[in-house]
């Protein structure tokens, strides 16, 4: 398995990481917590060395899976965890965003329980809380650092600004936002250029479009209860009929290079920034080794444009998260001393 290294920070990581999320929170098929170990090592096994989770999947039983599987291999691997929601450790009840510093650190101190280590080794804030400025957020994260108790700080779905202003409090290692062919905001929403700018790795998640693009998918397709994409727009019949051009394309392409439309999805993000790691999920083998494959495949500029031009004429149906996840990304903290906490909170 190839490195890359996430931007300027020094943490290499396996090409194509892995999303835990699925093993047990948001789609209707879950893993046994035997089978979630399993397939984790499986992917250890074969050179995966990057594993997403976070407190809120399950709430709390990802993490401890995930701990589990890699606790044979952890001076071996690199594990990011997510802190940012207010979730009753009694009735697993999500409250909302919360990254109170108080907060932050019973959420990291829990996670490092579940994950069974000393150090999480890469800790996001999972939503921007626009109740609490961010220098507070990255402030306190500055000193779990210090403490020993994280190694890198990351965030996920901040606005540009909040992103600046958190990185000059404490570097940011990574952004964890989606990015696909399917949603390619990050490419002109001023994202990807603070990027480049600041030295920052860049982990898209959902690169398949939440297993749109692996080409499984059409119209009829049905989703079972309990599967999150039941209430997402870009999921209705009419959205995906129309946003199947988009899989035919990879379909071709994939088709002129012997691989997968999952495979090209992949390639085709590896190729947009040296500093850039997907994290697919899946709770299948076979997918997870098609998922790796897209390491060795090898897109051409020539074979780039193709799929550029051809994309271009495409336009995608369907918002990608429903209004109340769509109010959670993108937005930015209050300024410090503007009705939120101080530095010294």
């Amino acid at each position: 398995m190839r490195k890359r290294e996430l931007g300027d920070s020094g943490l290499q990581v396996s090409a194509i990481g892995l999303g835990c999320m699925g093993i047990s929170f948001s789609y209707a098929t879950r893993l046994s917590k035997e089978d979630g170990v399993n397939l984790i090592r499986a992917a250890v096994e074969r050179g995966v060395t990057f594993f997403d989770t976070a407190e809120v999947y399950g709430p709390f039983v990802n993490e401890e899976v995930v701990g589990e599987a890699l606790q044979p291999f952890r001076d071996q691997v690199v594990i990011a965890t997510k802190f940012g929601f207010d979730i009753d450790f009694n009735t697993r009840e999500n409250r909302g965003v919360m990254s109170r510093p108080e907060h932050i650190r019973r959420a990291v101190d829990g996670s490092l329980k579940r994950l069974g280590t000393e150090s999480i080794d890469l800790l996001y804030q999972h939503r921007v809380d626009p109740n609490v400025p961010i220098e507070d957020v990255a402030g306190t994260v500055k000193e779990l650092i210090d403490e020993g108790k994280v190694k890198h700080f990351g965030m996920s779905e901040p606005g540009v600004q909040t992103l600046r202003r958190a990185h000059a409090v404490q570097p940011v290692t990574a952004l964890q936002n989606e990015y696909s062919l399917w949603w390619r905001t990050p490419e002109t929403n001023g994202i990807l250029e603070a990027c480049d700018e600041l030295g920052i790795g860049f982990v898209p998640y959902s690169p398949l479009g939440k297993g749109f693009l692996t080409g499984a998918m059409n119209k009829d397709t049905k989703f079972a209860e309990g599967d999150f994409r039941t209430s997402v727009p870009r999921f209705l019949p009419d959205a995906m009929e129309k946003n199947l051009a988009l899989v035919e394309l990879l379909k071709r392409v994939a088709d002129e290079k012997g691989a997968t439309p999952a495979q090209i999805a992949l390639a085709w993000l590896l190729a947009q920034r040296p500093y850039i790691v997907p994290i697919p999920g899946t709770t299948k083998l076979h997918r997870l080794e098609e998922n790796i494959g897209a390491v060795d495949l090898h897109l051409a500029d020539a074979e780039l444009s193709k799929i550029e031009k051809a994309a271009a004429e495409i336009t995608i149906q369907g918002e990608r998260y429903s209004p109340a996840q769509l109010a959670m990304v993108g937005r930015d903290a209050p300024e410090a001393g503007a009705g939120g906490l101080t530095s010294s909170a």
